[in-house]
C-alpha cells in the first residue's frame, strides 16, 4: 500500500505556513517517535464539555474548519481537529503504512493532554471522508476511552473506493482485509456510532455509508442521509442542523440530554411556579 503508485492517488498533502488560530482555539503539536510532528488545533468550548477529535478529509487541511470549528463550540461542544503527515505545517510525508499508527499515536497524546489541562467532558471521535479510516481504527483500538464514534462521508471498502481513484488494488494482489478494511473494523466496535452521509455523494457513493452502517456491531447507531448533499457539501446544506445533530447524538451517547421522566418533571415545576406566581398576583 505504500507503493507510490498508490499512495500518490490516495493522498493529496496541501501544504501551508501556520495561521494564527480563530478567537478561543489554541494550537497543539503532538510529536510522533521517529521525529515527524502532527498538528492539532482545539476549539475550546468549556473544560466540562463533551470533546470531538475529528480527522478530516484528503486534500483539507486544519484551517479549512476555523470556521467550522465555532459551529461545535456553539452548540456546547469541543472541536480537536486533528492533521496527518505532510499536510499544513506537519511535518513528514504522507505513507498509507503510518497514517493509521499516527492516528492512534496523536489520539493518546491527545487523551493525555485534555487530562492534564482538565478537560473532563465525555470524548468522541469523528472522521470525515478519508479520515472515516483513522477514526474508525482508533475507535476499535481505543474503545474504552470515548464514548460514540460519528463518521462522516466515510468509506466501508477500499478496493472500490481505490478504483474510483485511478488504482486496481484487486490487480495488484491486495485484498480488502490488507487495506484499510473501515467494515471489518467497525464490526468490531459496539458503542454508540452515528453516520452522515450526502445523497449524491459523487466519490463515496451512498451504498457504502449504508454498508458501514449494516456491519457496524453498534446496538445504538444512527445513521442520517443529507437530501441533496454531495460528498463536500454537508454542512453548507444542512447549515445548523447538522452541528445540532452532532450535539444531539453526542447528549445522548454521554447520557447528558433529559429523559423524558426528567423533562416531565421540569414541565410540572414550571406550571408549579407558573400557578405559584398568578395566584400571588391575583387580587383579593
Amino acid at each position: 500500500m505504500d507503493r507510490p503508485e498508490i499512495t500518490q492517488l490516495i493522498f493529496h498533502p496541501i501544504k501551508t505556513p501556520q495561521n494564527t488560530p480563530p478567537a478561543g482555539a489554541i494550537d497543539l503539536e503532538v510529536p510522533i517517535a521517529d521525529g515527524v510532528t502532527i498538528a492539532c488545533r482545539l476549539h475550546s468550548h468549556a473544560v466540562g464539555s463533551p470533546t470531538l477529535i475529528f480527522f478530516h478529509g484528503n486534500g483539507e487541511i486544519i484551517p479549512d474548519y476555523d470556521q467550522v470549528g465555532p459551529g461545535y463550540v456553539r452548540e456546547g461542544l469541543n472541536f480537536l481537529v486533528a492533521e496527518y503527515r505532510g499536510y499544513g505545517w506537519s511535518t513528514g510525508a504522507p505513507l498509507t503504512s503510518t497514517l493509521l499508527p499516527d492516528s492512534n499515536a496523536v489520539f493518546l497524546f491527545l487523551q493525555a493532554w485534555l487530562r492534564d489541562h482538565g478537560y473532563t467532558g465525555a470524548l468522541f471521535v469523528m472522521g470525515r471522508s478519508l479520515g472515516s479510516a483513522s477514526a474508525i481504527d482508533v475507535a476499535v483500538n481505543h474503545s474504552d476511552a470515548i464514548s460514540g464514534l460519528i463518521i462522516d462521508s466515510g468509506f466501508a471498502k477500499t478496493l472500490p473506493l481505490a478504483k474510483v481513484l485511478g488504482v486496481d488494488l484487486a490487480a495488484m494482489g491486495i485484498g480488502e482485509e490488507q487495506s484499510f478494511n473501515n467494515s471489518g473494523k467497525i464490526a468490531k466496535f459496539t458503542k454508540p456510532t452515528f453516520i452522515l452521509h450526502g445523497q449524491y455523494d459523487q466519490l463515496i457513493p451512498l451504498w457504502q455509508a449504508e454498508t458501514l452502517q449494516a456491519e457496524c456491531g453498534a446496538r445504538s447507531k444512527e445513521f442520517q442521509i443529507v437530501p441533496g448533499a454531495d460528498h463536500n457539501s454537508l454542512i453548507a446544506v444542512a447549515g445548523p442542523l447538522y452541528f445540532q445533530a452532532i450535539r444531539k447524538f453526542i447528549e445522548k451517547s454521554a447520557g447528558l440530554a433529559p429523559d423524558w421522566r426528567e423533562r416531565r418533571r421540569l414541565f410540572k415545576a414550571q406550571q408549579a411556579e407558573q400557578q405559584a406566581s398568578q395566584a400571588s398576583g391575583a387580587p383579593r
